[in-house]
């Protein structure tokens, strides 16, 4: 007996959009099912942004259908696919950190009293309920959304997207800022939204989390829909290859390198309130990999040997001489530069195009007495975007426009023109495609091999354990070990010290 085939909750077909210059999707098609789970992968600029835009009534398709339950609907604002049922929870939560909780679940559809006025306190009874049923219950609806953590935003969102009693909910990169508990509970979330019937969209660049929680993904490549398929039935490799169009078999390209001379030595380096008593030595040709659990100290540690937090005890030598470090300037000054986590808001000017985002840090070797010169401007950002490889129309394309990946590149490539001894890259693969991990896995391994000493702070166990020569595992602000990584290195141990858990706890 043949079972009949399911029925999708939401269909588009031959959907197309341009903008200037610029066709950001083709004739693409998507099919989301009832209790199930679709994961839409591609690598940045590929069209899933624009999708999600198209599907949330932000962007109008230029041609193409939508049909919910089998029949055409149009969706000229956000608000027309939010009374549709389409709900969104972005990376960065959309919401608004000086309401509450409860208004924050029921904004734009509170309800009312027989008066027409705001029924505050059914509002925050039923924000009560909605919390409850997807286990939040330790939220309280009258708390500032302000004062939540991330995670606790990401199940605001969820609620609110059960308010309207949402048939349709897409998750874009909804587990970049979360912890692994943080995670495990999201999944266990999208399990009771998958039993209720939710039709979800999952967008990830993860492959671990695609292959838990998603039964059929759909794959993007530059703008035009490349394949689609049951999980159960593909494997990674193949994936990959309908992503970037070819088989990328060296994700984490690590040079074996001749390890030169120590270059830092940080000797009982300590902050009031993050860090205690940390001990390393980094060498020329090196990658030292930073592993831990989030609130471990790692970012918060760098940031004081780049100057941006002061420690209150400790010593800093560079090539062996003492080294004091008071500013990001003094830093860059003395040879050590930092590639922030978040991008976006501390790496990059987004209202700036790409050559003076590149040049910024270096204008002493692009001006003459107080004068810029555009010329020489553009040729050293001309030179490290090819070095990058970096995707873009022109260097005057403003560097907010960018994919993250590209954008990331941006960045690095600001601080390499300083010519540095030490590049601290903190998670400089987070939230980008594989085909860019790969770009940038490649040239931290020239950077290596040409002599600059690397810190990469990376929370993915492939990464670390791929392109790492040692690997500091840090718990609560201490170094809990100091691991080299060869061949009988296992991700356990890592995980293991990152938790403190001890062998007898096996």
């Amino acid at each position: 007996m043949t079972l009949p085939l399911p029925i999708p909750k939401i269909t588009l077909s031959g959907i197309t959009k341009t903008f200037p210059g610029v066709r950001a999707l083709h004739e693409v098609g998507l099919e989301l099912y009832p209790g199930e789970v679709t994961a839409l992968i591609g690598e940045n600029g590929a069209g899933k942004s624009t999708l999600v835009k198209t599907m949330t009534g932000i962007y109008q398709p230029d041609a193409g259908e939508i049909r919910i339950d089998s029949l055409p609907v149009e969706l000229p604002s956000p608000h027309a696919a939010f009374r549709l049922g389409i709900t969104a929870i972005h990376q960065e939560t959309v919401l608004f950190d000086e309401l509450s909780v409860a208004e924050n679940i029921f904004l734009g559809h509170a309800p009312k009293t027989r008066f027409k006025t705001v029924d505050w306190r059914g509002m925050r009874e039923r924000a009560g309920k909605l919390l409850g049923e997807i286990g939040a219950g330790h939220i309280a609806p009258d708390e500032r959304l302000k004062d939540l953590s991330i995670a606790n935003k990401h199940l605001v969102a969820v609620a609110r997207a059960l308010s309207v009693d949402a048939d349709i909910v897409i998750m874009d990169e909804p587990t970049a800022a979360l912890s692994f508990k943080e995670i495990q509970d999201l999944f266990e979330l999208i399990e009771i939204l998958k039993k209720n019937g939710k039709a979800i969209l999952f967008i990830s660049h993860k492959f671990d989390e695609i292959y838990r929680i998603a039964d059929r993904y759909t794959v993007f490549r530059d703008g035009a829909m490349v394949g689609k398929g049951l999980i159960k039935d593909t494997n990674q490799n193949e994936v990959v290859r309908l992503m970037v169009g070819r088989s990328v078999d060296h994700v984490f390209p690590k040079k074996s390198v001749e390890i030169g001379e120590e270059i830092l030595t940080v000797a009982g380096y300590c902050h009031p309130t993050e860090f205690a008593d940390i001990n390393f030595t980094l060498h020329k040709g090196e990658i030292l990999g930073f592993y831990g659990l989030v609130g471990a100290g790692r970012s918060e540690l760098m940031q004081a040997l780049f100057g941006i937090t002061k420690p209150s005890k400790g010593a800093v030598k560079i090539a062996g001489e003492i080294a004091v470090i008071r500013s990001p300037a003094e830093a860059v000054e003395k040879g050590i530069v930092y590639v922030p986590e978040e991008r976006g808001k501390q790496g990059v000017i987004v209202d700036l195009p790409i050559f003076q985002n590149i040049s910024l840090p270096s204008l002493d070797r692009t001006s003459q007495n107080g004068f810029l010169k555009l010329v020489e401007e553009f040729a050293l950002a001309r030179e490290y975007a090819a070095r990058l490889d970096l995707r873009a129309a022109s260097l005057d394309q403003n560097a907010g426009t960018l994919s993250g990946g590209n954008q990331q590149k941006v960045v690095i490539a600001k601080w390499l023109a300083t010519q540095p001894r030490v590049i601290i890259l903190d998670e400089p693969t987070k939230g980008i495609d594989i085909g860019s991990k790969a770009a940038v896995h490649a040239f931290m391994g020239e950077l290596a091999a040409n002599g600059l000493a690397v810190i990469m702070i990376s929370s993915e166990l492939p990464e670390i354990m791929g392109m790492s020569d040692r690997i500091v595992v840090m718990r609560e602000g201490r170094i809990a070990a100091v691991l080299e990584n060869n061949e009988e290195l296992k991700a356990e141990a890592l995980v293991r010290a990152a938790a403190g858990i001890g062998e007898e706890a096996a």
